[in-house]
């Protein structure tokens, strides 16, 4: 709006110079009111909308602002709701893909489970040093495979109590 104004005076002094009929700068000046007021009027509609300079309106002029305030208002709240959901649709989106990358690797998990245990059987066989029948899926009181939850830490180490046809290169396999 100041742009304007500063065009104005300023094709103004140049037209007076240039010599322009006095008819078309007579123009420019109710252009330039003309533009004037509207900024006057925006500016006092904005301070009435922003709660200011409300005590020379009527009971209708402010109910008029009122229900412009809610259609604004309504407005707002439809756009903020509508970037709510579109936020929570993306956030189900990564979550599924979470639980399914987490289910893929929960497989994963169970299938590496599953090879070492076929390994222990292989290494161990399902008889102790005593020649008694035992659960090759126990080794401290752990059962491989009982409870999914319960970390498993496989570590090798040097073979004890075993005859030497009985040992491997590898050492034992034990579960901690």
């Amino acid at each position: 709006m100041k742009s304007v104004i500063e065009r104005y005076n300023k094709s103004k002094e140049e037209h007076h110079q240039l010599g322009y009929p006095a008819s078309e700068v007579k123009l420019w000046q109710q252009e330039a009111a003309a533009l004037r007021q509207q900024l006057q009027n925006l500016q006092e509609n904005h301070r009435q909308m922003m709660g200011e300079e409300l005590s020379g309106l009527s009971v209708k002029d402010l109910q008029n602002l009122e229900n412009q305030l809610e259609m604004s208002l309504r407005g707002v709240r439809m756009k903020k709701d509508q970037i709510l959901m579109d936020e929570i649709q993306e956030l189900n989106r990564k979550g599924n893909l979470i639980h399914q990358e987490n289910v893929e690797l929960y497989k994963k998990v169970n299938l590496i489970r599953q090879e070492n245990m076929e390994l222990y059987k292989k290494v161990y066989g399902t008889r102790d040093l005593n020649g008694s029948n035992r659960n090759p899926l126990h080794t401290n009181n752990i059962g491989i495979g009982e409870d999914s939850h319960i970390p498993v830490r496989l570590q090798l180490s040097q073979p004890q109590h075993e005859t030497p046809a009985r040992a491997t290169k590898l050492g034992r396999l034990q579960l901690h």
